[in-house]
C-alpha cells in the first residue's frame, strides 16, 4: 500500500520539524538513509523525546520513531504484548532489516519483547532507564486526575534535574492523566509491565546490547541496568552522572556519544564488544 504522508509535527523545543508519515494504521517518522535506528519511546513518551537523537544520527541511518499506540489499542491489547505486536506488524509491513532497536522505558521493555520474539532482524539492542525486570512506574500511587502539582511532581521526578520537565511536558501529561480512558490504559500498561517480568529469559538474547542509564535514575535505578548488563550475554554498561530515567532527553550529548561508539564497533569487520 503507497505511503499516505498527511501531516506534519513540530518536535517540542526545536525550530526544526519532522513529517509524521503514515502508512495503513502506523504513524511513524523516518529520517535519513542507511541501516535502521528503530526508537520506542515510553508510557508517557512521545516522537519529541528522540529529537536529539534523530537529528545525531540522521546522516548515518535511517531513523525510524513509530508513533506507540498507547491509548488507540483495545483494553485486552493494551499490553506489553500488545505493543510488541503492533512494533512487529510495523517492522514487517515496511520491511526493515538490520535494525539496531532503542527502547526507552516501556520502550525498552517492548524491545526486550520483540528481540525474545522475533530476533530475525535485530542487529543490535540498545536499552535506556528499561523495565522488564522491575521499575517504581509512577511512584507510590496511580496517577491523581486533576492535580496539577501532583503530576508536575511526578513529570520531575523522571529526571535528575527538575528543570527538564518543561511546562510544556508537565501540560502533556496532566491531559493524559486527566483523561479518564487514558488513565485506565496507563494503569493495564503499567500493570502488564509488572507481570511480564523477564527475568533470566533474557539470557537468551544474542544481539551486542548497549546499555545506558542515569545514575540518577528513581524509576529504573542503577541497580536495574547491573542486571540487565549481569543477565545478557553480550552487553555493556554505561553510567551518565547527573542523569534521571531519560538520558536522550536530559544529557543528549553524551548519550549520543556512547550510543555512536557502540554502533561504529558493530561496522568494524568481525565486530565484538569489549
Amino acid at each position: 500500500m503507497p505511503l499516505n504522508e498527511t501531516k506534519r509535527a513540530c518536535i517540542r523545543n526545536y525550530n526544526m520539524d519532522y513529517e509524521i508519515k503514515q502508512q495503513d494504521k502506523f504513524k511513524f517518522i523516518e529520517e535519513g538513509e542507511g541501516e535502521p535506528l528503530l526508537l520506542l519511546h515510553g508510557l508517557f513518551g512521545a516522537l519529541s523525546n528522540f529529537a536529539d537523537l534523530v537529528e545525531h544520527f540522521r546522516g548515518k541511518y535511517k531513523v525510524i520513531v513509530p508513533l506507540l499506540p498507547l491509548f488507540e489499542l483495545d483494553i485486552f491489547h493494551t499490553t506489553v504484548g500488545g505493543l510488541q505486536k503492533h512494533v512487529h506488524k510495523f517492522i514487517e509491513l515496511r520491511g526493515y532489516n538490520n535494525i539496531h532497536l532503542l527502547g526507552n522505558s516501556l520502550g525498552g521493555h517492548v524491545a526486550l519483547v520483540h528481540v525474545l520474539k522475533q530476533p530475525e532482524k535485530i542487529k543490535s539492542l540498545i536499552l535506556t532507564g528499561s523495565s522488564g525486570l522491575f521499575e517504581n512506574g509512577m511512584g507510590d500511587s496511580y496517577p491523581k486526575r486533576g492535580d496539577y502539582e501532583y503530576i508536575k511532581k511526578k513529570t520531575q521526578v523522571t529526571f535528575y534535574d527538575p528543570a527538564t520537565a518543561t511546562k510544556e511536558l508537565v501540560d502533556e501529561v496532566f491531559e493524559i492523566t486527566n483523561n479518564r480512558i487514558k488513565v485506565i490504559k496507563i494503569i493495564s500498561l503499567a500493570k502488564s509491565a509488572i507481570r511480564n517480568n523477564l527475568g533470566e529469559e533474557i539470557s537468551g538474547i544474542k544481539q551486542p546490547t548497549l546499555l545506558i542509564w542515569g545514575n540518577n535514575d528513581s524509576i529504573t535505578p542503577p541497580f536495574v541496568g547491573q542486571e540487565f548488563n549481569k543477565l545478557i550475554p553480550n552487553s555493556e554498561l554505561h553510567f551518565i552522572d547527573k542523569c534521571g530515567h531519560a538520558p536522550m532527553m536530559e544529557v543528549p550529548g553524551e548519550f549520543n556519544q556512547i550510543l555512536e561508539t557502540f554502533l561504529d564497533k558493530l561496522k568494524a569487520p568481525a565486530a565484538t564488544l569489549a
